[in-house]
């Protein structure tokens, strides 16, 4: 069968181009590479029974491919970083974005662009044939509860849920073991405390909320939780008594009764194991990847039935997202003049691992670790 090309063009032009005179064939489902050409390039292509290996002159390996079937197959999304030599993601590139917003839903993603729900998004298509690998890893689960299709609050701080869940097996980098996580019912947005130890969590919720109270000019009314001993004990009993709040808890061994903040435990596990999987990150970065996946999921994730994100909800104002970038991803800091001589390299390499949430600034470190 024959098709005809209807464009020409290079990919790769933001950068020196690794591919040229690549063919846009309509009706031509797949994307084809030839060898012939590559060897036209003075490239190695080696081939073994299980993947074949692209290498520049230096035997740099600059493809990896593996065999289905009886074709090789090369996952350009998937190239390690290993691996990169010169390839460029345009700013409306889809896969591009959803690795930037944490790996969340792709028709979570769409939706927010088509409605208009935050600003600084490019127009996103994804194709619905391709497969996230790194969401296979960290996503996959069991079916779900259904969930309700009303609302149970009018207000902000209506009612919160409140879980607490540790040890983990590997401290953070500020020493944490334990995820304090409080989602507010109404608008579903979610703040995350790292505790060294679980005896923690009721100061922290307290400094917490008289922030949160004060910024808002609204009180806490009603708070839900597990039979947790730290969450049902502790000062709990005495801060609720002395500032008329109710405290409910779940059912033992029912935890859907606590649903809201399980289902918010489980998103935020699943896309920062997605995020350390994919860049691979030692495990004991698991506080930051927690932290971006929390940012992020406030200012994307959307409230059920009203149709908004938390952030709006709670704000009254959109998010921005422009600004977003990839967990992992290598970043250059550029020095002070006052600190440089000469000719001193005017940058530091480092790796992004997230959002101040008090600051105008990103979380970075040095790549050697």
């Amino acid at each position: 069968m024959k098709e005809k090309s209807i464009g020409l063009g290079d990919e790769g032009k933001n950068c020196e181009t690794l591919i040229k005179n690549v063919l846009l064939v309509d009706n031509l489902n797949y994307n084809l590479l030839s060898v012939s050409q590559l060897c036209d390039k003075n490239l190695y292509v080696l081939f073994t029974k299980h993947e074949c290996l692209i290498l520049d002159k230096e035997y740099v390996v600059l493809f990896k491919d593996t065999r289905h079937n009886d074709v090789y197959v090369i996952y350009l999304y998937n190239i390690g970083s290993s691996y990169v030599k010169c390839l460029t993601a345009s700013i409306d590139d889809p896969w591009l974005w959803h690795r930037r917003l944490c790996h969340f839903n792709m028709d979570l993603i769409e939706k927010l662009v088509k409605k208009e729900l935050v600003r600084g998004l490019p127009k996103l298509k994804f194709l619905k044939n391709k497969i996230c690998d790194a969401c296979q890893f960290g996503k996959q689960v069991k079916v779900s509860f259904k969930p309700k299709n009303y609302v149970s609050t009018s207000k902000p701080l209506e009612l919160s849920h409140l879980n607490l869940f540790g040890p983990t097996q590997h401290a953070s980098l500020g020493g944490s073991k334990y995820v304090f996580v409080i989602v507010d019912d109404y608008s579903r947005y979610t703040w995350v405390l790292f505790l060294v130890h679980k005896n923690e969590a009721f100061e922290n919720f307290v400094k917490l909320f008289s922030k949160i109270q004060n910024l808002l000019n609204l009180k806490i009314i009603h708070l839900r939780s597990d039979n947790g001993d730290d969450l049902k004990f502790g000062g709990f009993p005495k801060f609720c008594d002395h500032n008329g709040i109710s405290h409910e808890f779940s059912v033992v061994r029912v935890p859907q009764q606590n649903g809201v903040v399980e289902r918010k435990n489980r998103t935020l596990k699943e896309a920062a194991r997605t995020m350390i999987s994919e860049c691979d990150l030692p495990k004991y970065f698991w506080a930051e990847a927690v932290n971006t996946a929390y940012y992020v999921m406030n200012l994307i994730l959307l409230r059920t039935i009203l149709n908004k994100t938390p952030y709006e909800l709670l704000f009254c104002k959109k998010s921005v997202e422009s600004f977003f970038k990839v967990f992992g991803c290598k970043c250059f800091i550029l020095k002070i003049k006052e600190n440089l001589e000469k000719f001193d390299k005017k940058w530091d390499e480092r790796i992004f691992l997230g959002y101040s949430s008090n600051k105008h600034t990103e979380y970075t470190i040095e790549e050697h670790f």
